[in-house]
């Protein structure tokens, strides 16, 4: 017998946003942040910084959720 798992609506939306968030973070904003860097901006540095900061808290926000995903199923 094989077992079948679904993906629900909400997890799917958890993930997706979760896998564009990670890959903002770890891509974009820190080529913005050398950028800043290299013309010495820290004005821009710094909110480059902080846009970073929460998209971290933003995805922990959705980690919780996901984990509550999955003691649901």
């Amino acid at each position: 017998m094989s077992s079948q798992t679904t993906l629900s609506n909400t997890m799917y939306d958890i993930l997706k946003i979760v896998g564009k968030d990670a890959e903002f973070l770890y891509d974009t904003i820190d080529t913005c942040i050398d950028d800043g860097k290299k013309e010495n901006n820290q004005h821009l540095v710094d909110t480059w910084n902080k846009i970073k900061a929460d998209r971290l808290d933003h995805i922990n926000l959705l980690k919780d959720e996901q984990e509550t995903e999955i003691h649901k199923s």
